[in-house]
């Protein structure tokens, strides 16, 4: 009767008559099959209830290239920090406990600063008592970026973030290397402390150390990045340069496992980001695709793509007391092809879309919903033990293939984003929390897409299918 399991698995879209013949006959065989007559009924649903997938599809071959849409910006590739396309994989990859508890540290910080909340007085004992070697609220980030900086150039590995404004770079290493050296820069220039570019820093300013500005960013879980603020050239590509890019020269970081990264793009939306320093050439806009897994690459591209008819667009919110974040106005979520109908007040104060979080973080009721829903499409498989605060799980142990519901998060003004597989489960779970504080669009969520953050125009876009 296994050749009956196999074909209970709800069908995907059918294409030419020779799909279509495949289709009749596993429809055939689930009529022989004694006892799976609700399947049929089941393998006829509209495909857009499902997602089928084939088990040895998660192993996918490495790929370290992608074509982004074609714009009169500049690109750069970007890769998962963790993965072999990484420019310098990580020796040790974290187990998915670890990048959870890693996860719980960054959405406390988003949702910290987003609060107006600082330092760690909210955080909960468990929080203050993790071990010291699951690293800090940015262990987080995954996805890194390949520069150069100074003349001649220094090649520098740079993790992305949306979270942050302040980009940064070490200049002093604990094992007596030099990763940037400010001095061998015929362009670099530090800024003086009376200078714009410091008094722009507000609470990222420190104090002046030999008429010198000096930079300060705290990550809100206590570690720190401290140095001189100054500016040099920066290479995007061999064809796009940005004169002037300002930035700290880390001299000294507390809380951070010093793995294989050179430090911090900020490309949040206050005044310090690369993407604001950038506006006049990029018009205020960049966009990503974050690769479905760590064996693929993506893309970060600066300035809008030449065709944007193939985004669904979104008001972008911003909130005045945070000008870092970027939000969205999270309206429904479809499951299997029917709207929860989730309350508009459930969902009201908006959703940062942060590409530094990894899991979606909703409200209690709203993820209750989804919970709910969700389980209801996946009775036919056994469940599994939560993993960390991942509730939702389950085992596929010897299927060939299987399925599971679409996921679909409906925005403000009809923005639809119909999620792939791999931004619906992670490690066979449902890839969201509850929470009760912000929302967050994390990025498990976005992989896959083109997402278009167009600042100048006050608008996000989503592309399906770009990276994957």
């Amino acid at each position: 009767m296994r050749g009956c399991r196999d074909a209970s698995q709800p069908a995907p879209a059918m294409a030419g008559a020779q799909s279509k013949d495949r289709y009749a006959r596993k429809l055939l065989l689930l009529l022989l099959c004694g006892g799976y007559y609700s399947v049929v009924a089941r393998a006829a649903d509209d495909a857009r209830s499902y997602k089928v997938l084939a088990v040895g599809s998660l192993k996918a071959e490495v790929v370290c290239s992608v074509t982004p849409a074609p714009s009169s910006g500049a690109t750069v590739p970007l890769n998962h920090r963790h993965g072999p396309c990484s420019p310098a994989p990580s020796a040790k990859v974290p187990t998915i406990l670890e990048l959870l508890q890693h996860d719980q540290l960054r959405a406390k910080y988003i949702q910290r600063r987003w609060s107006g909340k600082k330092g760690t007085d909210d955080l909960q004992p468990l929080d203050l008592t993790l071990p010291t070697t699951l690293g800090t609220a940015l262990d987080t980030l995954e996805y890194v970026i390949t520069i150069g900086i100074g003349s001649p150039a220094v090649t520098q590995t740079m993790m992305i973030d949306t979270g942050s404004d302040v980009s940064w770079v070490r200049c002093n290493s604990t094992d007596g290397t030099t990763l940037f050296d400010p001095s061998k820069s015929t362009t670099y220039a530090p800024f003086s402390c009376s200078s714009a570019a410091c008094t722009q820093l507000g609470n990222n300013g420190n104090n002046c150390s030999n008429s010198q500005c000096q930079y300060m960013v705290q990550y809100g879980d206590g570690s720190n990045t401290t140095g001189t603020y100054g500016s040099d050239t920066l290479a995007l590509s061999a064809s796009d340069t940005v004169k002037g890019f300002q930035f700290g020269c880390s001299h000294h970081e507390e809380g951070f496992n010093r793995e294989k990264f050179d430090g911090l793009m900020g490309l949040g939306g206050d005044a310090q980001s690369l993407v604001s320093q950038t506006a006049a050439t990029y018009g205020k806009s960049f966009s990503y695709c974050l690769p479905p897994t760590n064996r693929t690459s993506g893309f970060l591209t600066f300035g809008a793509p030449n065709v944007t008819s193939a985004f669904v667009t979104t008001p972008m919110l911003r909130w005045p007391r945070v000008p870092t974040f970027y939000g969205v106005l999270l309206q429904d979520i479809s499951v299997g092809g029917t709207l929860l109908g989730i309350q508009p007040t459930v969902l009201s104060n908006g959703s940062v879309m942060d590409s530094g979080t990894i899991l979606t973080r909703l409200p209690r009721r709203a993820y209750s919903a989804l919970s709910s829903a969700f389980r209801s499409g996946m009775t036919r498989y056994p469940r599994a033990a939560p993993v960390g605060i991942l509730d939702t799980c389950y085992d596929f142990t010897g299927l060939r293939n299987f399925s599971v519901p679409t996921v679909e998060l409906v925005f403000d003004g009809g923005a639809v984003m119909d999620l792939d597989y791999d931004g619906i489960m992670i490690s066979d779970c449902l890839a969201f929390a509850a929470t009760s504080g912000v929302s967050i669009i994390g990025n498990v969520q976005q992989r896959t897409f083109e997402v278009l953050h167009d600042v100048g125009q006050g608008v996000f876009g989503f592309r399906s299918g770009a990276c994957s």
